[in-house]
Order: C-alpha cells, then structure tokens, then sequence
C-alpha cells in the first residue's frame, strides 16, 4: 500500500494531488492517466500561486472522494490532514468558515464509511481554527456525523465542557437550541445517559422563554418529550418544566393537554390524582410508552415528599400509609426508599408512629424556592453575625477583665 510521505521537493498539498489523481485514473490507462495527473497539477498549482485556497480545497476533495474506498485509513488520514491544513491559509474569517463548511461537509458526508476516522479528521480540522463560529459548525458536523455513525462515545466527553464551549462560541439562540437539541438526541440513544439527555432537552426548552406563541409552538413536540421522559424516569424526582412557557403552551394545546396535566400531578399533587388521572386516561399512558405500576412507584415516593413539606416536620404512619395506599408493615419500607433516593432526611419514631422529618427534596423549584432559600441565607447569615459580635463583646470583656486584675496585683 502506498503511502503519502510529502517531501521538501514538493508542497505538501501538491504531492496529495499528484498521489490521489494517480491513483484515481490508474485504471483509464498510462497515456490518459498521465495527461489527467498532469492537468490536475497544474490546476492546483494555479490556485496555489493565486491564493485561492478554497478552490484548491474543492479540487483535492474531489480527488479525495474518488479513491477513499482504495487507500488504507492511514493514508486517509495523511490526505485529509493535509487538505485540512489548508484552512490556516485562508485570508479571512468569512473564507476559513467557507472551507470549513466545503471540508466538513465532504468529510462527514458518508457517516458510516469509517465513521471514528471521519470524526478524528473533523477534529482535527476543529483544532486549526481561529474563528470560533467555524469551530461551532464543524463540532455541529461532528456532532450528527457521531450520532448518525454510531461513534457517539468518541464524543460524548466533550459534553461535559460545554459551557466552556458556549462562551468560545458565542452562538445566537437558534443555533444554540440546534446544538442542545442534538446533544440530547445523542445521549437519547444510551440508557445510563438519560438524565444528561433531560438536562440537554431542558436546555433547548428554555430557550424560547421570552418569544411569542407561534416560535414556541416549533418545540411542541420537544415539550412532550421532556414530560414523557421526566415521568418515566426512575431516578428523577424535581424539574422546572413547569415554569418554561415551550411547556406551558401545551396546557392550552388540544392534543396534548392531558399530557401537560400528567406533569402537574407528578410535581404538583399525590397518588390519588394520578391513580383519577389514569382511569380516565389509560390508553394515553399506553400510547406514551410508559407502564403504570413503575407510575405508581414513582408516585408514591414523589407523595411521601409532599407530606414532608408540612411544615411541622411529623408524618404519622397512618397519613404515609392511607396516602400512598400500602399495608401499615410496608410504610417504613417506603420511608427508606426516599432515603435510599435522597429525597428526604429522617428518623422512624416506632413508639410513636411518627417520622420526623429535617429535610427533603422540593419537586419543583421555581421563583418561590429561591426565595425562601434567599430567606433562608439571609437569617443564617444575621445569626452567625450575632455569633460573632457576641463573641467579640465577650472577648473585649474578658481582656478588659484581665487589664483590672494585672493593675490589682500590681
């Protein structure tokens, strides 16, 4: 197998042409091959000594899709590397975006043509920009190319410097809710990513907060998607959704009002709204994939935190075990279960049939949960000030005592 090895002698880029030409009209024979090798040359050395990179780029790529199929990925790479390159060339920002667009677009074009080298090659290519709206739409390109390829564990640990990301970028709000939307739909696809994959949808969803109707209605489907996913969701018990408008459009939405109404008692209210909700609503629950016994268990712990939210802090058992509609031997096992999930903080009193509660996790925190925890910091924050002027007083009391009893032994 050949490989691309550029010498002093001759640029780089050049040497790729020559390789990638010779190789794509081997078969049409010496004399046609030789006059097509050499005409090619020629072109490229004509964009090289005009500087016109971007039509350079065009003509190696072409040459480039014809033999993919023939070279090793090796050899690949070296072709593409070098065509890449070429973006460090470009004059402007508007011409580095121009071949960032041609190149990306050629490289990610087959996504299941050797998808984890097209990704690395996009890479690559991501790393050799300056203009960081060029550096957004090849990591969009990479993005799709990862999930259409199956490679998405190549990317996926860049999530996690997304907001890093965001302020490089600097993207305006619709190409932020194509690239939320689509990091959610990547981790869509892994079971153990589910809750990165909410994270992200909300993330899309509260982006259009602030525009009129008509927009928000473009994320309806989305909207259904995140209830259906929160309510299905062993492991999430809290969520804003409620205060997102994308959200709230639904309530009024004849087709999907019910679906809104399900949030509502997941955040808002207990297991016999629910257990109302689907005697009337079976087929819907069915029709959104989700099963109602898990349904049930969800509700059950997600009622047992409403209870904690009385503000005496004492559940009895009897109230836990008429409100979540169990056997009086199976209350302290749900107890635990909210534990276990870290939903509340608290201790069994079996004397007295109590549980008495210290802390629990609120369902939804919207405006008023900030502001009572804004209360909250502000009393703390007078009382340890307190502490430490009573401190004070008594240390200047205590120094002061000592002063007398020096000037009396003296």
């Amino acid at each position: 197998m050949t490989t691309v090895v550029p010498t002093s002698e001759e640029d780089p880029a050049l040497a790729v042409v020559r390789f990638t030409s010779e190789l794509a009209w081997a078969d049409a024979g010496p004399e046609v091959s030789a006059r097509q090798v050499t005409g090619l040359c020629l072109e490229a050395q004509e964009r090289m000594v005009m500087n016109k990179w971007l039509e350079l780029a065009s003509l190696m790529l072409t040459s480039a899709d014809l033999i993919s199929s023939k070279v090793s990925e090796k050899d690949l790479e070296c072709i593409f590397t070098v065509i890449c390159n070429l973006v460090t060339k470009s004059e402007s920002s508007d011409e580095e975006l121009e071949m960032a667009k041609l190149i990306s677009g050629k490289i990610s074009q087959q996504p299941n043509d050797k998808p984890a080298l097209r990704l690395k090659i996009l890479f690559n290519l991501y790393n050799l920009l300056e203009n960081p709206y060029s550096q957004f739409h090849v990591y969009m390109k990479a993005l799709n190319l990862a999930f259409n390829g199956k490679v998405a564990e190549h990317i996926v640990p860049s999530f996690k410097k997304m907001d890093g990301f965001l302020k490089e970028w600097n993207i305006g709000i619709s190409d932020q809710r194509e690239l939320f939307l689509t990091i959610s739909n990547v981790l869509k696809e892994n079971k153990s990513s589910a809750k990165d994959s909410f994270k992200f949808l909300t993330k899309y969803l509260a982006t259009f907060s602030g525009e009129d109707a008509n927009t928000m209605s473009e994320a309806k489907e989305e909207a259904v998607r995140a209830i259906v996913e929160f309510v299905r969701a062993p492991d999430m018990f809290q969520c804003d959704l409620l205060d997102m408008p994308a959200v709230g459009l639904l309530e009024k939405d004849a087709k999907n009002a019910l679906v809104y109404q399900l949030l509502k008692i997941f955040l808002t209210q207990r297991l016999d709204a629910y257990l109302d909700f689907h005697a009337a609503n079976s087929t819907l629950l069915k029709s959104c994939g989700l099963v109602h016994e898990d349904c049930i268990m969800k509700m059950r712990l997600m009622s047992l935190v409403d209870l904690a939210s009385d503000e005496s802090g004492q559940i009895p058992y009897s109230v836990i075990r008429d409100t979540l509609r169990i056997n009086d031997d199976e209350v302290e096992l749900w107890v635990v279960k909210a534990i276990t999930v870290k939903l509340i903080d608290c201790k069994m009193d079996q004397m007295n049939q109590v549980v008495l509660v210290s802390r629990y996790t609120d369902r939804v925190f919207g405006q008023h949960q900030w502001e009572t925890l804004q209360t909250k910091l502000g009393t703390w924050r007078a009382n340890i000030a307190n502490v430490i002027s009573t401190i004070q007083a008594n240390r200047v009391v205590e120094d002061n005592s000592q002063a007398v009893q020096g000037l009396m032994i003296r």
